[in-house]
């Protein structure tokens, strides 16, 4: 299908639903994220906000559902070895500059978590290490969902700004951690209130009433180097 029907997959007068109607309730991963134009990344920015996508067309408006988890991948630069100062990347600064700033500032500022993945090493590959089975980290995500539920009857990503003061409330310390990344990393409302939403989802995840300052610490963390 062409790169608009994230939106549609009709241009007609008589638009279907597109990618993003189809992720409703479910998953939406995008691949090479800055290889997609532009224009149709920025599509996502109105629905990621409002859960819907409104088509427009000279006879009549459709309002398509669209609450959807979005996913995307990129490369630190186009030839993706920019990690670590590989030395197979030949990428000039500006060349990773370009390629970067293809994703611009608000839709970053619309994923909560943006996370470095660096290339595993040889020695990583024979670690042994037990690590937490799926089976475990299920029972953790259940038990925080239902706390979620339990306290306010629906899940912490749709916690208005004004139901955050309610359930995601900050003790001294915490708010001093916050007001230091707003001051530093010129957080936008919207970057302030999301990550108070996922500091309120690590601590449930720790099942723990009060936000803790290294819950807040852990969801800063997940924004400030895309800042």
């Amino acid at each position: 299908m062409p790169l608009y029907s994230i939106a549609v997959n009709d241009s007609g007068s008589n638009p279907k639903p597109g990618e993003i109607t189809l992720a409703h309730l479910g998953v939406l991963f995008l691949d090479e994220l800055p290889e997609f134009d532009r224009k149709v990344l920025e599509v996502l920015r109105q629905p990621l906000e409002s859960k819907e996508i409104v088509i427009s067309r000279a006879s009549r408006q459709i309002t398509f559902p669209a609450n959807f988890q979005f996913v995307a991948a990129m490369n630190p630069c186009p030839c993706g070895y920019a990690f670590n100062q590989d030395s197979r990347c030949q990428c000039s600064a500006d060349a990773i500059k370009r390629y970067q700033n293809r994703i611009s500032g608000p839709l970053m500022d619309r994923i909560d978590l943006h996370i470095d993945v660096p290339p595993l090493k040889p020695q990583d590959l024979q670690d042994t290490t037990p690590v937490e089975n799926s089976a475990t980290v299920r029972e953790r995500v259940i038990k925080a969902y239902d706390l979620q539920m339990q306290r306010q009857g629906f899940l912490n990503h749709a916690l208005s700004p004004k139901q955050l003061e309610q359930y995601a409330g900050l003790d001294d310390a915490s708010q001093k951690i916050m007001a230091v990344a707003q001051q530093r990393l010129n957080l936008s409302a919207r970057a302030y209130h999301r990550i108070m939403r996922v500091a309120r989802t690590i601590a449930d995840l720790d099942v723990q009433n009060q936000i803790q300052t290294h819950h807040v610490s852990e969801a800063l963390s997940y924004r400030s180097q895309n800042q």
